[in-house]
């Protein structure tokens, strides 16, 4: 994992053409997102996913949740497309929720040893610009497995650097808290992680 680490400021006008290159050639990009830095790979990509685990020294059986810039991107990743759930990201994407939908065949196991994925589209300007550019990205937060989470570029150098290959620096992560996590796949709506929006607000909009 002895990778240069190159950080570049969000502002940069070539910075998401860069950062969707080092993707698609297999790299590692950390960039900001509504609650917290976020370490991507493509998510086509098994060997590019198998890195962010290397580089975060995650455990393999810990899933990796899916990020996609815009909407049609859901058909790329989730075969779960009910009236439900449709209704949940209308109301709350993009946001801090991400949902637990089954996973689209054909999809790399690496992102989750099970037949489901977590998904989200973060209401971040530069993740949903380089998210609609490069397509959907596996996302993990960008520290080390345990790790307190980084608010800004300069923590997550302090964690990763030789490990990754980009991070794109767009100052401190105001919320810096994971996205509440809810599961889809049952007749019951399940609230697996409290997080930013509160899981009353989610089930009001399910159960409507």
């Amino acid at each position: 994992m002895n990778k240069t680490t190159e950080i570049i400021s969000a502002q940069n006008p070539d910075a998401i053409v860069k950062a969707t290159k080092v993707l698609k050639a297999g790299g590692l990009v950390v960039f900001p997102t509504d609650t917290l830095y976020g370490l991507g790979a493509d998510a086509n990509n098994p060997q590019a996913i198998r890195s962010i685990y290397t580089a975060k020294d995650r455990p393999i059986e810990k899933a990796i949740p899916v990020l996609i810039g815009d909407f049609t991107q859901l058909y790329l990743v989730t075969e779960q497309l009910d009236a439900r759930v449709k209704i949940l990201t209308d109301v709350f994407w993009p946001g801090a929720l991400t949902l637990i939908l089954r996973k689209k065949t054909g999809l790399p196991e690496e992102l989750s040893q099970s037949d489901t994925l977590g998904l989200r589209m973060p209401a971040h300007p530069f993740a949903l610009a380089l998210l609609q550019l490069s397509g959907p990205l596996a996302v993990s937060s960008a520290n080390i497995s345990g790790a307190e989470n980084p608010i800004n570029a300069e923590q997550v150098l302090q964690q990763l650097n030789g490990r990754i290959d980009l991070i794109i620096d767009g100052g401190d992560i105001p919320i810096g808290k994971a996205s509440t996590v809810v599961d889809c796949t049952g007749s019951e709506l399940v609230c697996l992680r409290e997080g930013p929006i509160d899981f009353r607000e989610i089930q009001q909009v399910w159960e409507t």
